[in-house]
């Protein structure tokens, strides 16, 4: 079949185009714009708009301001608030965000706008949630799986991993960040009321529908997972814990493992695979228990 004008071109050059755009990458934007000006089907100023938008993309994660990732990751802690209850001890709150806030001193990301939160949740089930802006969560049930303050330090750990590697801000379509980043109500505005929460939520609703699903449906990508695991290792070490205590957590969540069931065993890869790929020697928990860890571990947990 015959096609007039270089139109044969024509679905390739989308094909690019829209690989473009769902990349995120500066690289085959130039590229796609490149063959839709060769094929006619792009102008010189949509070509140069194509190129834009792939830059604009390329540099949205870093685009984010520390309050506007606080406030995201504020109203999908929200969400998460919707479904759990903060358990009712002021000690081991306390002691959870002392021990949290330690960690994330250590971390590559130690200083937030509001700084780190962490909250126990009052749920057996066994989970933990981080959400953008330092927001962390940890169940219960998931506490109680830590035998020791360096298991329940990695928990933890791998927590603030996700928050230093912005991956609740890498689960927003690409689209919706570049719009929510030209949004006139968002530049140069200082948010701290509820007024202006609210008004961040409405704006970014679909971005938070997105890292709420990541969080309770989809989960984060093995790549992700892998990061966070890494990211952890590296904290406790600097922080002076054992790293192996996380292939302890890791050898539990194993023994818990129901790829139908509730909690992480939706979000997360198979512990047996992250034990794997981390590569540590699995260590003896009453081994890595020093004593005063071990006695304010226990009095608050």
């Amino acid at each position: 079949m015959r096609v007039r004008n270089g139109s044969c071109l024509l679905l390739p050059v989308f094909l690019v185009l829209s690989l473009a755009l769902l990349a995120g990458c500066r690289t085959v934007a130039s590229v796609g714009a490149e063959l839709g000006t060769q094929a006619g089907v792009l102008d010189a100023r949509q070509a140069e708009s194509l190129r834009q938008t792939g830059e604009l993309a390329e540099r949205s994660m870093e685009d984010f301001t520390p309050e506007q990732e606080y406030f995201i990751g504020r109203a999908v802690a929200a969400r998460v608030l919707e479904d759990y209850a903060v358990h009712d001890d002021p000690a081991a709150q306390a002691y959870l965000n002392n021990l949290g806030g330690v960690l994330a001193l250590h971390s590559e990301r130690p200083s937030l706008y509001q700084g780190y939160s962490f909250r126990l949740l009052d749920s057996d089930e066994l989970n933990a949630f981080a959400t953008p802006g330092g927001h962390i969560f940890i169940t219960r049930g998931m506490a109680r799986l830590a035998e020791t303050e360096d298991e329940l330090a990695a928990i933890l750990a791998h927590e603030i991993a996700h928050v230093q590697e912005r991956h609740g801000l890498q689960a927003i379509r690409s689209s919706r960040v570049t719009a929510a980043l030209t949004s006139a109500a968002l530049t140069g505005a200082h948010l701290a009321g509820d007024d202006d929460l609210r008004e961040l939520t409405d704006i970014f609703e679909d971005s938070i529908d997105d890292i709420t699903r990541t969080l309770f449906v989809n989960g984060y990508s093995r790549e992700f997972e892998r990061e966070a695991d890494a990211g952890a290792v590296a904290i406790l070490e600097r922080t002076g814990y054992r790293p192996e205590a996380l292939t302890r957590v890791l050898e539990r969540m194993d023994d818990e493992w129901d790829p139908q069931g509730p909690g992480f065993a939706r979000t997360h890869p198979s512990p047996s695979r992250r034990i794997a790929e981390l590569g540590l020697e699995p260590a003896d928990s009453r081994s890595e228990a020093r004593a005063e860890r071990f006695s304010r571990f226990r009095a608050a947990l």
